[in-house]
């Protein structure tokens, strides 16, 4: 497993919660084993304990992801450090179910779950991957969606550093929006300009029969 990936724990737990629409996906013991997704055995160490732990941290990733989005990156790296020192993490080589053509171990960077519970483990390995991420691509990869209200976390791996929004969903949402918003400031300056549409009158009766 890639160190990179780690930094997909901190994006999914940050994303079960839509502070402005005041929905909260963390319900059950259930919708936290799936988080942990592929990693299975971490997974089943999850009890209704959690559920509070997981919603504490996801509140403090979030406060990464805010600070970034606001550009301040010292602010966003100090809250990151917080969370590694509170949640050290175990690196170790590995090489299990990965071989290569000749049947050799692939090894790789793994972060080793030591933790005394699932929230300590998760929280561990997500901020080791945001970490691992800031500093190969830099904080201002770091972002909350600007299709408001929605303002889910996403980590921008595009070329020119130009992502905007969680989603393509977003995205053709707030295209939308503000195409939307363009023609009503231009019928609104119409209005202005013109509020009794004369002009739009004196313009159709200048065409003449042949042009219609």
């Amino acid at each position: 497993m890639e160190l990179a990936h780690y930094s997909d724990f901190a994006v999914r737990l940050v994303n079960t919660e839509e502070p402005a629409r005041g929905k909260d996906t963390l319900t059950s013991v259930e919708v936290l084993r799936d988080l942990f997704g592929p990693a299975a055995q971490m997974a089943r160490r999850v009890t209704e304990a959690d559920l509070p732990r997981f919603r504490s941290v996801r509140t403090r990733l979030r406060a990464v992801f805010a600070a970034a989005d606001e550009g301040d990156h010292t602010g966003a790296v100090d809250l990151l450090n917080s969370l590694l020192l509170e949640f050290p993490v175990s690196p170790q080589i590995s090489g299990h179910e990965t071989l290569d053509e000749e049947g050799r171990p692939r090894w790789h960077m793994h972060l080793a779950d030591h933790s005394s519970n699932a929230t300590t483990g998760y929280a561990a390995i997500s901020a080791m991957g945001l970490a691992f991420h800031l500093t190969e691509f830099g904080p201002d990869r770091f972002g909350l969606c600007q299709a408001a209200p929605c303002r889910n976390a996403y980590l921008d791996t595009s070329t020119n550093r130009s992502r905007r929004y969680c989603s393509d969903r977003c995205a053709t949402r707030a295209n939308v929006a503000a195409y939307r918003a363009r023609k009503r400031l231009e019928a609104d300056r119409t209005e202005r300009d013109d509020p009794t549409g004369l002009s739009a009158e004196n313009s159709q009766e200048s065409v003449t029969p042949g042009d219609r």
